[in-house]
């Protein structure tokens, strides 16, 4: 019997991939209308330097394993954390920073460090004022919630994944637990972080159904750990070897899947 349902954060419900694009978004059209080059072209430059520098950095291992993507990078600060890898991390961010930005624009045919500066220093502005959450969560966790034990289990840094949880206030009351990869020191798909998960509650494998929209972290992991998985694919995406117990478009196909359980 199901007793409690593990949610990913990004993309399943905190819509993070549209905050980066409406961050994006709004720092480029700043460079527009001073230049008067094409602001979806800057995006596409800056994503790629900064894809590549941040894949040459020798902490670049532990993000993968930790789960912080090149854009997390562009706007998070790394303060708080105690790992090694993240005082790496913290030095590094700002010029990290500057030379994305920076090398996004002489892509572009700008060659300007100080407006590359100025544009570093405004995407984490954007990117904090751009919060989106899927119209559908609260209302799914409404309903969840007293029925079902809930945790949240995220990988990322503890500063940024919180820092998102506070400038959308509203979920973390939501769950009984939250876990973050940064704080265990291992990230989804390492089966370690959903054994952690469950004994903070307390429960077996077979109580708990994990939902989350990657295959290749959420899905993965809680298979290696015996764990039931719901994989919220809203964009359609082409499934590969790794085979969720269920598939989903939107997060309410979650009831008759718990109903279904029920049962069993």
């Amino acid at each position: 019997m199901i007793k409690a349902i593990f949610f990913d954060l990004d993309d399943t419900l905190l819509w993070d991939q549209k905050s980066v694009k409406e961050a994006f978004a709004a720092t480029c059209k700043v460079a527009e209308e001073r230049y008067g080059i094409n602001a979806d072209q800057l995006e596409e430059s800056v994503r790629e330097a900064a894809r590549e520098l941040y894949s040459s950095y020798d902490f670049y291992p532990f993000t993968q394993m930790i789960g912080i993507n090149p854009f997390e990078g562009l706007w998070g600060n790394f303060s708080d954390e105690n790992l090694e890898d993240f005082k790496k991390m913290k030095v590094t961010v700002p010029s990290y920073r500057k030379d994305a930005w920076t090398v996004g624009l002489k892509k572009m045919g700008i060659d300007n460090p100080d407006f590359g500066s100025v544009l570093a220093e405004r995407f984490p502005e954007e990117r904090r004022k751009s919060p989106f959450v899927y119209e559908e969560t609260f209302e799914i966790l409404d309903t969840l919630k007293g029925n079902y034990q809930l945790l949240l289990l995220t990988n990322g840094s503890p500063e940024l994944q919180n820092t998102k949880l506070e400038i959308t206030p509203e979920l973390v009351p939501y769950f009984d637990q939250i876990v973050i990869s940064g704080d265990f020191g291992r990230g989804k798909p390492d089966p370690s972080i959903f054994e952690h998960a469950l004994s903070l509650m307390e429960l077996q494998k077979d109580e708990v159904l994990m939902v989350g929209d990657n295959l290749m972290t959420d899905v993965l992991g809680a298979n290696r750990a015996g764990i039931k998985t719901v994989w919220i694919n809203r964009l359609n995406k082409e499934r590969n070897e790794v085979i969720p117990t269920y598939e989903i478009k939107h997060l309410e196909e979650l009831y008759p899947i718990l109903a279904e359980l029920k049962e069993k």
